[in-house]
């Protein structure tokens, strides 16, 4: 018998909602990681993704951002008015449907 069972919805781009209990239970907040597993007898575990599973290109990546930013801080510059005006027209026209399903070729 689980200890806790929680029924979630499926959208139909395939994503959920992780509820909050579970989250309070992994320990997860927002912008954590969770790693989904398949065992051989099909059954699905959620569970925290460890540090150790980190994607190490990204740490090296943002270790080289954090060590340029110490030695140069006076190549960082604020993101200007004028920058962001110029991003927000690039994509002005660009519509996106949350709920829209995935094509086969995004799965």
């Amino acid at each position: 018998m689980p200890v806790l069972e929680i029924e979630a919805t499926v959208t139909r781009r395939g994503q959920t909602t992780l509820p909050s209990a579970i989250r309070r239970a992994l320990k997860v907040g927002t912008q954590g990681a969770i790693v989904f597993r398949i065992e051989e007898s099909g059954q699905v575990t959620l569970a925290k993704k460890d540090s150790m599973d980190a994607d190490p290109v990204i740490g090296q990546f943002l270790s080289f951002l954090a060590a340029d930013m110490m030695a140069r801080p006076d190549a960082l510059r604020p993101v200007t008015a004028d920058w962001l005006a110029g991003l927000q027209y690039l994509v002005k026209d660009v519509a996106i449907d949350l709920e829209a399903s995935l094509s086969a070729e995004d799965e």
